[in-house]
């Protein structure tokens, strides 16, 4: 019986390496100018005109605790579809894509490196690459802040 290969999207915060389902990911943009909206949740960073498109921009370092970060050349926008609503998900790099087996992928830890066990998918070990923290994008916002994020994008 052939093998289920999950393609995986690779980025980087905080230099720990992340995964996320390729499947989810529209594209990967350079961080353009963002317009800021007042009286949002501080990891929603504002709004981006994307072909046409209002996408809201979500800093994920922010959303997953860590600290801001000033981009770089490195910082990229993972567009993503979370449950039906275009976001753009800020990571310090965007790496890699690689195919995971699940026979690699262990259940998330309850806790990971201060992230959340509800944003986390799954831990991939990785022979060439170590750990790689796979993220569950659509957890990682709750249905209240799509809510917000959707009526950020409609406004």
């Amino acid at each position: 019986m052939e093998e289920i290969l999950t393609k995986t999207i690779v980025f980087k915060l905080n230099n720990q390496e992340y995964g996320a389902n390729i499947d989810q990911i529209l594209s990967i943009e350079r961080l353009e100018e963002i317009v800021s909206l007042p009286q949002t949740s501080d990891f929603i960073k504002g709004i981006i005109n994307l072909r046409g498109d209002v996408t809201p921009i979500i800093d994920l370092r922010t959303r997953l605790g860590m600290k801001e970060l000033e981009p770089t050349e490195q910082t990229r926008v993972l567009i993503a579809k979370v449950q039906d609503v275009q976001v753009g998900l800020i990571v310090d790099e965007a790496t890699d894509v690689i195919d995971i087996s699940p026979e690699v992928v262990d259940d998330a830890p309850e806790l990971v490196k201060g992230v959340d066990h509800r944003y986390m998918k799954g831990v991939a070990k990785l022979e060439e690459r170590g750990m790689l923290l796979l993220l569950d994008l659509n957890h990682v916002l709750s249905l209240d802040e799509l809510d917000e994020v959707q009526q950020v994008a409609e406004e």
